[in-house]
């Protein structure tokens, strides 16, 4: 990971994080990752308890470890923690960001669930899924931006942004297991091939 850089964090603050959390935890309709931006803007833009190279990283290690998509959160929690003081911090911020977006949406889904599969011929259900699908797509898109051009001038990226959109084709119109693209990814950024 990045350096951490020195924050002050009062008791107030750790609240703060957690209850940010459990808003947004609400609020993160197609999994967590559609929310980056609002999480970049408050977390590294606004209170400044993070850096952009430690949000983007946090967020590539957690994708590329094997588990769920909400791994980046116990990451963001843990640099947050790093930054407010050293293991200790990091271990509870790590545990209070986690605690904030996993009990009320699992809640929720866990009361919900059940009603939606009874009524799933309802109209208002179809129509509530189908409209869903076009904006989750659109915050996906804008979380896969902010994390493509984080750290970068844009004028010497050339070659990541043709990588993107190889990428983008093959998942697009091929079967190929991710996997293997990831892993190639990852030979072609060790190589120094695609340093910018």
């Amino acid at each position: 990971m990045n350096p951490p850089i020195s924050i002050l964090m009062q008791w107030s603050d750790w609240f703060d994080l957690l209850r940010y959390f459990l808003q947004f935890s609400l609020t993160s309709v197609g999994g967590p990752l559609v929310m980056l931006p609002e999480i970049h803007h408050h977390l590294v833009t606004q209170e400044q308890w993070l850096t952009d190279a430690q949000f983007s990283a946090s967020v590539v290690i957690a994708q590329g470890a094997p588990g769920p998509n909400v791994l980046f959160v116990a990451l963001i929690g843990w640099n947050i923690g790093l930054n407010a003081g050293g293991f200790g911090p990091a271990l509870f911020a790590a545990t209070l960001s986690m605690i904030g977006i996993l009990v009320p949406s699992s809640t929720l889904i866990f009361i919900t669930a059940s009603w939606v599969h009874r009524n799933k011929d309802l109209r208002a259900v179809r129509a509530f899924k189908q409209g869903m699908g076009p904006i989750v797509t659109s915050l996906m898109v804008a979380s896969g931006w902010l994390l493509a051009t984080a750290n970068t001038d844009g004028v010497h990226d050339w070659p990541l942004w043709v990588l993107t959109a190889v990428v983008a084709l093959i998942v697009w119109r091929t079967k190929i297991n991710m996997f293997w693209l990831l892993g190639i990814g990852a030979l072609l950024g060790a190589s120094g091939i695609l340093a910018v």
